[in-house]
């Protein structure tokens, strides 16, 4: 029987949970990192599930190819899952390109906290058979002092994100945002 597969970028920092846990759930995981200790660490836990992907998601030639790659090795990929930061502004329209024309496929784009959520819908052109899911990342205030988010707080959250299938999720709060840490 053959596996869903999943990718997950950014998945050794704070989304290692996230990776582990599409494991556990039926998915074989290609995780793209740039620490190979970082990557090396969290493929050790479930080498059979996970595919290392030490890639820099900012070089678009080498991430088309990576992507390429994995995609050979463990069939067409159903599940994102994207923390991708500003220099990597073609990755969303990369995979778009690069992942199923026509059989649907989810993507999980987790963003910061001074992100507008609604302008980057509007921006991400995807076609019908993408599913799209915005997470937001915010902050926690606790005892009267703020914090940001703890990764197994952002990992909990992407993983009900999946789970429930939301189309959009704010971890933490937002407000007041003069608290922001």
């Amino acid at each position: 029987m053959r596996l869903n597969h999943a990718l997950v970028i950014g998945g050794t920092g704070m989304l290692a949970n996230v990776s582990l846990w599409l494991a556990e759930h039926d998915y074989h995981v290609s995780v793209i990192g740039r620490n190979p200790e970082k990557m090396q660490h969290l493929t050790i836990q479930n080498p059979e599930q996970l595919t290392p992907v030490l890639v820099d998601y900012s070089n678009p030639k080498e991430f088309s190819e990576q992507i390429h790659r994995i995609q050979q090795q463990n069939g067409p990929i159903q599940l994102v899952v994207a923390w991708v930061h500003s220099t990597g502004q073609h990755v969303i329209p990369c995979l778009t390109e690069l992942l199923s024309p026509t059989q649907p496929w989810d993507l999980f784009q987790v963003h910061g906290s001074s992100s507008n959520l609604q302008e980057i819908k509007a921006k991400t052109a995807l076609p019908s058979h993408v599913l799209y899911h915005q997470i937001q990342l915010g902050f926690k205030i606790e005892y009267g002092f703020s914090r940001w988010l703890t990764n197994e707080e952002i990992s909990d959250g992407v993983i009900e994100t999946i789970r429930e299938g939301k189309s959009e999720l704010l971890i933490g709060t937002l407000e007041p945002w003069k608290k922001r840490p």
